[in-house]
């Protein structure tokens, strides 16, 4: 067996909550397990909504669950140089273009388009942006409008050349497991850099990933259909592929899967009323871990 490295990385915008809970004792457990190394990672690119009383109080919240991480704790915010660097490289490759449409221009396109390509999200960016010329481009961005940087996913593909694949140790939503083929276009032309500058949550891990050396991505089973960007942002770049298990999500009594709004699963919340560690792995079916 393997030892591997696992990672918990949370946003710090809220409160964790049981579905956080779950993610870090997953991901911990492996690692455990392995004889590997666990490590945390702040993803803070949200520098609105981000804060440091909740990156304090959940590192206080994974240390009273009974977990232990390698010190220190990366964020991702200090490493914005590492993100840039590598949209520059897919700028190089000619694979990324300026997107100006906002997200009226978007809706309305989406509403006008009836056969609208679709996602697992929902309906798909329709391009518009990509068809532009690259001096109109150019002279939109001297003329101080904002603007994006997507991905053009079919050219993304076309570059990384062949068949992609990535090996999945759980099980993804639809029972997927084993060597998975990777389907490029599955979001489209997803955002790489937002336009306030920040570096999309797509291209932020992979990039993070690979300098933190994680062997094994473990993460719910919503973020499944998001590996096949990932693997292909990583193809391109050249950066290792780790194995991935996703594993189930934690719903409230609806079936609806926890937010951080949800303050009566926060762990918080929780410990306020009492709620120990072991009744809270007990309550997540971890506890034989």
């Amino acid at each position: 067996m393997r030892a591997e490295t696992t990672r918990f990385a949370p946003s710090p915008t809220g409160h964790l909550h049981l579905g956080h809970a779950f993610a870090a004792l997953f991901a911990a457990g492996i690692a455990r397990e392995t004889g590997g190394r666990f490590l945390v990672r702040m993803e803070d690119t949200d520098l609105v909504r981000s804060k440091a009383q909740y990156e304090a109080d959940i590192l206080e919240d994974l240390a009273w669950l009974g977990l232990t991480w390698e010190m220190p704790v990366r964020r991702q915010s200090a490493h914005a140089s590492d993100h840039l660097a590598a949209l520059e490289r897919l700028k190089a490759m000619g694979c990324v273009y300026p997107c100006f449409c906002t997200r009226k221009d978007i809706a309305a396109e989406v509403q006008q388009a009836a056969g609208a390509p679709q996602g697992p999200d929902g309906p798909l960016y329709g391009g518009h942006c990509r068809g532009l010329s690259g001096d109109l481009s150019q002279a939109r961005m001297d003329a101080g409008e904002s603007f994006a940087w997507r991905l053009d996913a079919a050219q993304a593909a076309s570059v990384a050349g062949g068949e992609m694949w990535f090996d999945e140790t759980g099980a993804g939503p639809q029972g997927e497991s084993g060597r998975v083929r990777v389907t490029p276009l599955v979001y489209g032309d997803v955002v790489l850099a937002r336009k306030d500058g920040v570096i999309s949550y797509h291209l932020a891990v992979a990039v993070d990933d690979a300098l933190q050396g994680i062997t094994m991505v473990t993460r719910g089973n919503d973020l499944f259909p998001s590996t096949h960007v990932h693997r292909l942002l990583q193809t391109l770049l050249g950066l290792p592929a780790p194995t991935y298990r996703h594993h189930r999500l934690i719903t409230d009594e609806n079936g609806k899967r926890l937010a951080k709004r949800d303050q009566a699963t926060s762990l918080r919340h929780l410990k306020s009323l009492g709620v120990t560690p072991a009744e809270i792995l007990d309550r997540l079916g971890l506890t034989s871990r």
